[in-house]
Parts: C-alpha cells; sequence; structure tokens
C-alpha cells in the first residue's frame, strides 16, 4: 500500500493556493488531515467542501509567524494523540521590492515563516514520523532558492535555507524510513504573487511568459515525487530546463549580469 493512502497529513498554508491544492488532492486518499493556516473562515469552507465519510478533517487556525501560535498546534496535536505519518510543509510568504525600502515587520513574519517554523514543526512532528511504518516529509521550497534574486532578496534566501535543509536533512533520514522530498516551483497562478506585492512603492513585475504551471499539475507532480521518493521535483519541463540553466552559469557570470541590471 502507497504511504499516502489512509495517511494522516498534516498541510500548513492549506487555506489557499497550492496549499488548498494539496488538500483536495489528498482529500481522496487521505483518512486524517489536518489543515492548518491564519484564515479560519476559509479552512472552515475548504472543510466543508472536501468532507466525506471515512475521512476525518481538523481545522486548526494558527498564525505560523507568531512562535506562540506554533507552540500551540504543536502542543495541540500531542495532545490531541494524532500520528501523524505525512507533513506538508507548504505556508510561506513572499515580499517583493527592494530591501532597503521592505518593513521590517513584513520581513520578520516571512523570517518566521518560511524557516523557523517549517524548521520547528519538522523538529516536533519527527519522533512521531519516525515511529511509523511509512512516513514523509514534504518541504515546499521554490526555483529562487537555486539563484539569488534581486527585489527577492530576503525571499530567495529563506528559500535557499529550504532546499540546503531539506538534502541535509534527507541523507540523515535515509536510513529510517522517512522519505524527505523538496518541490520547488517556478511562477504559479496563485494568490502569492499578489499578496508578495507591496501596496506603497510597488515593484513592477517581469513578465515570466509560459513558464507559468498550474497548480494542480504542481501538486500532482510533488504527490508523485514523495511516492517515487524523489529528493527534489521542478515541475514544468520548461522550468526545470529554464533553471537547470541558470543554474549553470559560473556566479561571477551570473553575477555581473545582476549587478548591470541593478545599476540600470
Amino acid at each position: 500500500m502507497n504511504l499516502l493512502d489512509h495517511c494522516t497529513v498534516l498541510i500548513t498554508g492549506a487555506s489557499s493556493g497550492l496549499g488548498r491544492e494539496f488538500a483536495r488532492q489528498l482529500a481522496a486518499r487521505a483518512s486524517i488531515m489536518v489543515l492548518v493556516a491564519r484564515r479560519a473562515e476559509r479552512l472552515e469552507s475548504l472543510k466543508a467542501e472536501l468532507e466525506r465519510p471515512g475521512l476525518t478533517i481538523y481545522s486548526r487556525p494558527a498564525d505560523l509567524s507568531d512562535p506562540a501560535e506554533v507552540e500551540a498546534l504543536i502542543g495541540w496535536i500531542a495532545e490531541t494523540g494524532l500520528q501523524i505519518n505525512f507533513l506538508v510543509n507548504n505556508a510561506g510568504l513572499g515580499d517583493h521590492g527592494r530591501f532597503e525600502t521592505a518593513d521590517w515587520e513584513r520581513l520578520r513574519q516571512m523570517i518566521e515563516v518560511n524557516i523557523i517554523a517549517l524548521t520547528r514543526l519538522t523538529h516536533a512532528l519527527l519522533p512521531t514520523l519516525k515511529a511509523q511504518a511509512g512516513a514523509a516529509i514534504l518541504n515546499v521550497s521554490s526555483v529562487a532558492s537555486f539563484i539569488p534574486i534581486p527585489k527577492l532578496a530576503v525571499y530567495a534566501a529563506t528559500k535557499a535555507y529550504v532546499t540546503s535543509f531539506s538534502e541535509g536533512l534527507r541523507a540523515e533520514l535515509s536510513a529510517s524510513g522517512v522519505r524527505l522530498t523538496t518541490l520547488c516551483p517556478g511562477p504559479v497562478p496563485t494568490e502569492f504573487g499578489r499578496v508578495a506585492e507591496r501596496t506603497e512603492n510597488p515593484e513592477p513585475v517581469e513578465a515570466v511568459g509560459g513558464l507559468y504551471v498550474p497548480p494542480a499539475k504542481v501538486v500532482a507532480d510533488a504527490l508523485h515525487a514523495v511516492e517515487c521518493d524523489q529528493a527534489r521535483v521542478v515541475p514544468g519541463w520548461k522550468v526545470a530546463l529554464t533553471m537547470a540553466f541558470a543554474a549553470a552559469i559560473p556566479m561571477a557570470i551570473f553575477r555581473w549580469f545582476l549587478n548591470r541590471r541593478g545599476r540600470a
């Protein structure tokens, strides 16, 4: 039996975008789902949409940028005795614009969600995951983790952490029976990009043409990668090819290109 069948899954950032799509695609396979996000009304709406006989859904509102709420979520999981065997660390925040004009509170929240909450949840749930006959972690990173990106400097750095952390932890877990897959999507048409834009002094976003990959495909590719125990997945062949080319460029050349654009 595949470990995703009848799994007990926890999905962060479940109220929108990729998180909501993960919930929808896993609803037909999971036995228990824990949906975590800030917006309680969206979680309840999603819960009502996905409910079916044989599936238990918990909607758990939590602001993962608040360490106290992260600890409360961990405590609640322990109290309920849920045996999580699939952790989807999907929650993430972005900020698009020059670093010097960024709002510090927004940057702090992004670092808390993208790095600290992901690491803390993984650390807290790892003993439970290792105790299962089969378990998996899916960390949602980004192709932004492969290269430095001006006007997304902090976001790209947080995702570089996620990708590096995931690769290192996967190696540690190689003999444990816990799979770890890193999802590195490119542009996806969700509200993430709109939320990342600043209401004051917005910076124009450059067009990415045919690189957009639908959320349904991103999630399907990610779940297939987990099933196949792949270390990393970049959905969309155009995105994968583009990033392979970018990653192959020597940093000195790439830096010259970035600096030239920055001066322009």
